[in-house]
């Protein structure tokens, strides 16, 4: 599932008139790259969720072939990250485990690609998400303070307030349907259900063996365009 459904404010003023999914880099759309990634993994269909300027990314993807793409419809009111996977769940769109990226995710692989790293670290019996991290190192355009602290089992714990943590999320997991189990109605976080994860300690992370770009922002697409033509 690709989540293409964001308002993309912090990217204004060029979400003004487009979704921040069409934005450019490198000239492609940043959609454009996230499934061009999940067709060199091998991946054949795509579950997209529409909300801001959704007839655009509509018309845009709708005729690709690889991967084949299917529609959540959120056009009637945006359900964040958590409320977009529970929809298009109840709708019959999504497997179980199914992999979920944000739609403006930029990344290179490393030996592997990003969903085999996944996959060869995914165990349903004591996971119910499995996140792609990476390390400051390894992320460009980044300047928080990181998000997890992953023990050496790849367990992962939030960022004590105040602190640096050594590990940034980047926008891709593997999730069980566990995750989903009995989650609020309408709109609300993926957030909501990472903590309980944690609690019952069934949220696991991967450290990612490529290098992931933060494109949060216009000021970010002149160094990562920079950054991707010397990669």
């Amino acid at each position: 599932m690709l989540m293409a459904a964001g308002l993309g404010k912090r990217m204004r003023p060029l979400t003004a008139s487009q979704p921040k999914p069409l934005v450019r880099v490198a000239g492609q759309p940043l959609i454009d790259r996230a499934l061009d990634r999940l067709e060199d993994a091998g991946i054949a269909r795509a579950v997209v969720n529409v909300h801001y300027l959704a007839d655009a990314i509509e018309a845009h993807i709708g005729p690709r072939k690889a991967p084949k793409v299917t529609f959540s419809d959120e056009r009637e009111l945006l359900l964040e990250t958590g409320g977009g996977m529970v929809k298009a769940q109840g709708a019959g769109l999504l497997p179980d485990p199914v992999f979920a990226c944000n739609a403006d995710s930029i990344w290179l692989d490393g030996p592997r690609n990003a969903f085999a790293d996944l996959s060869s670290q995914w165990d349903v019996g004591k996971m119910d998400a499995l996140l792609l991290v990476v390390s400051h190192v390894q992320a460009f355009n980044f300047d928080g303070t990181g998000d997890f602290y992953m023990d050496p089992a790849g367990q992962l714990t939030r960022k004590l307030p105040g602190r640096i943590a050594p590990f940034i999320y980047t926008g891709i997991q593997l999730v069980s349907h566990r995750l989903l189990r009995d989650a609020p109605e309408g709109k609300f976080s993926t957030n909501v259900l990472w903590d309980r994860a944690i609690a019952e300690g069934r949220l696991y992370g991967v450290a990612f063996t490529g290098q992931w770009y933060e494109v949060g922002t216009p000021a970010h697409i002149g160094p990562t365009e920079e950054a991707l033509r010397g990669g």
